[in-house]
């Protein structure tokens, strides 16, 4: 059976504890999409991932670790998530149907000290069936023009699709929350 799992990025504390914004997990199109998968029969999670303005890798690896990751698992990451996803991978030897890395960030400035303090394990690219890298070139968050390179270079089977009015993939950049290009290299 198939499933998916959506994590999300991370936000400043200001948004996190805002009434104003919604959870991270139920941002941006994060809900369009697990209902667009849930609706062609993937089984899709967003689970919250702790204090995403002060992310530790071994809490949302904590989180990460109760799914289920098989052949079948359809992973989506969004910045900080994506370089987080790259990195449990990696370390966790896990496979998937297809990982889509949606303008990834791995902080190679370590802003985020050691949250995303790893290399990236290019055998990924054999354990899983598809690795798609989404990027706008009008993205605006310094580190991802950069990431995405490294994604790249390091995993050249790697397919990147390049937008040029998406900014960082936010809902204030894309001014709604469908997010229908992504859904179509998933599905």
């Amino acid at each position: 059976m198939k499933n998916a799992i959506l994590v999300h990025g991370c936000a400043s504390k200001e948004e996190f504890l805002s009434e104003q914004f919604p959870s991270s997990s139920n941002s941006h199109w994060f809900p369009w999409l697990q209902k667009q998968l849930a609706i062609r029969g993937i089984q899709a999670q967003t689970p919250e991932m702790p204090a995403p303005y002060e992310p530790r890798y071994e809490k949302w690896k904590r989180v990460m670790d109760r799914f289920e990751v098989t052949k079948g698992t359809f992973l989506v990451g969004h910045s900080c998530g994506a370089g987080f996803l790259l990195r449990w991978l990696g370390e966790n030897k896990k496979e998937g149907e297809k990982l889509a890395l949606v303008a990834p960030y791995l902080d190679e400035m370590r802003k985020r000290q050691d949250f995303l303090d790893f290399t990236v394990d290019a055998t990924l690219q054999d354990r899983v069936g598809q690795i798609i890298v989404v990027y706008s070139t009008d993205d605006t968050v310094e580190g991802v023009k950069q990431s995405v390179d490294m994604i790249c270079a390091a995993l050249p089977k790697a397919k990147l699709h390049t937008f040029s009015n998406k900014g960082h993939f936010t809902l204030e950049d894309m001014e709604k929350e469908k997010f229908p290009e992504l859904l179509k290299l998933l599905v």
